[in-house]
């Protein structure tokens, strides 16, 4: 088990190198120049000089020599051993890990984007839970009570939660919960630490919209496979065997089926991690999805690339974990 932990951190590496260079390049290599946006009306040639030293652009993206000296070279130093950047005669320190400055705001993208993940991390943990407990029992029960008006009226729900937008169910939740019925406030956010019961008040409306698109498939999911697991022939021989029911579903039944909910899980997540980007916009909570909105409408690349490298990071560990979850799930999995 620790070999293979080992091989595959050094996978997550690997993937992250080969991430963090598709996003520089598509960002950075490309023809137009961050530096006029910043340059102004009254732009000429020596203040756009200055401007792309100081943003670190003038310098080629990533061939040159020595390597550190490009701009690509000089964002993989910063992330280890942080970097200086030159310009209007002083000099500013971005200490490792350094994500370099923002285009927009000209302060650095690192402190700003961590200050954003408490947000996010809230957000998508609430919904997480709500959408396994809601999503995988109404699929267990649904399963189990095949063809009956709960199951009916459970995969109903289901569909109609699949195929509404998230940002469609947040609108016409701020608008009845908060407009129509006065039941709560408009959701802002509060610190968990300085009051965990108006934390979890503000951020019930996101993690219910959250929680009823992913909740619903995972009930169609876990409904899918528990029929499949339930008609294998160990099931019928567990029960032959005289097995109490109840252990024949949660020993033999659900464990087999909750692979797949594992593997899908963890993307969820870590995908979420990186941002719910519809969800913190229509609720106007300032998360890592609103960062990379806001970063995108002011082609503010630096940020981007920092929330793009965040979201790949949470996306790959939470794949490395659920692969390892895989052996304690199911016991035909072993790792050597």
């Amino acid at each position: 088990m620790l070999r293979y932990i080992i091989r595959r951190s050094i996978g997550v590496v690997a993937i992250l190198i080969v991430i963090s260079i598709i996003t520089f390049a598509i960002f950075f290599a490309y023809p137009s120049n961050p530096a006029l946006n910043a340059c102004g009306k009254g732009c000429n040639p020596d203040r756009l000089a200055a401007i792309e030293k100081k943003l670190g652009i003038d310098k080629p993206v990533f061939f040159a020599w020595p390597p550190s000296d490009s701009q690509y070279g000089k964002f993989v130093a910063g992330l280890f051993v942080g970097r200086d950047f030159e310009g209007g005669g002083s000099t500013e320190r971005c200490s490792a890990p350094c994500l370099g400055f923002s285009f927009a705001t000209d302060q650095p993208v690192r402190p700003a984007l961590m200050a954003r993940l408490p947000v996010t991390f809230s957000i998508a943990i609430g919904a997480a839970v709500m959408w396994l407990v809601f999503g995988v029992s109404a699929g267990i029960l649904s399963a189990l009570k095949k063809g009956t008006v709960f199951d009916r009226t459970a995969m109903g729900i289901a569909l109609g939660g699949v195929s509404l937008p998230s940002y469609f169910t947040a609108l016409i939740a701020l608008y009845l919960v908060c407009y129509r019925l006065r039941w709560l406030d408009y959701p802002t956010y509060v610190n968990f630490s300085d009051d965990p019961l108006n934390w979890a008040k503000n951020l019930l409306l996101p993690w219910i919209t959250l929680a009823f698109l992913f909740a619903a498939l995972y009930a169609r999911l876990t409904r899918a496979n528990m029929l499949e697991t339930m008609g294998e022939d160990y099931i019928r021989t567990a029960r032959a065997k005289g097995l109490p029911e109840s252990r024949v579903i949660a020993k033999h039944g659900l464990r087999a089926a909750l692979t797949p909910i594992v593997t899908i899980f963890g993307l969820d997540l870590g995908g979420l991690l990186g941002g719910a980007i519809l969800t913190e916009s229509v609720y106007g909570l300032p998360g890592l999805g609103t960062a990379a909105l806001q970063a995108i409408t002011k082609s503010d690349q630096p940020t981007i690339l920092g929330v793009t490298l965040i979201a790949a990071f949470f996306i790959v560990m939470a794949n490395l974990i659920v692969d390892v979850l895989y052996a304690f799930v199911d016991p035909k999995v072993s790792y050597s």
